[in-house]
């Protein structure tokens, strides 16, 4: 006999533990894989719907255009533009706001 503590458990019990720890595992990979392109389900709805991604990425935030303008060091007015479509963005633009958003320059622009 071990010295070792022994827990018994029914057998539904165990099976739950392993479903669960089975589900996490899954979880940690999808997280793992993340390269940055998944986009949160509010953000897909409203860029659905004809939001502009930057915008939709900056209301997930809930972040002011002037935080974003401050945080990306990009004029809230180029901003402003870019999320209108008035202007598509430089690829340097695009890349800062991506990294404020920790995400990639293909989830802003829209085809």
């Amino acid at each position: 006999m071990t010295n070792e503590d022994t827990v018994v458990l029914s057998r539904s019990e165990y099976e739950t533990l392993i479903n669960r720890n089975t589900d996490l595992e899954d979880i940690l990979a999808a997280r793992d894989a993340d390269d940055g392109s998944q986009i949160p389900h509010d953000i897909a709805i409203a860029i659905i719907y004809g939001e502009n991604p930057v915008s939709a990425f900056r209301a997930h935030r809930g972040i002011t255009l002037r935080e974003l303008a401050e945080e990306t060091g990009i004029s809230a007015s180029y901003l402003s533009e870019i999320e209108r479509g008035l202007k598509t963005g430089s690829v340097t633009a695009l890349a800062r706001i991506a990294q404020a958003f920790d995400t990639t320059i293909d989830t802003l622009v829209i085809d």
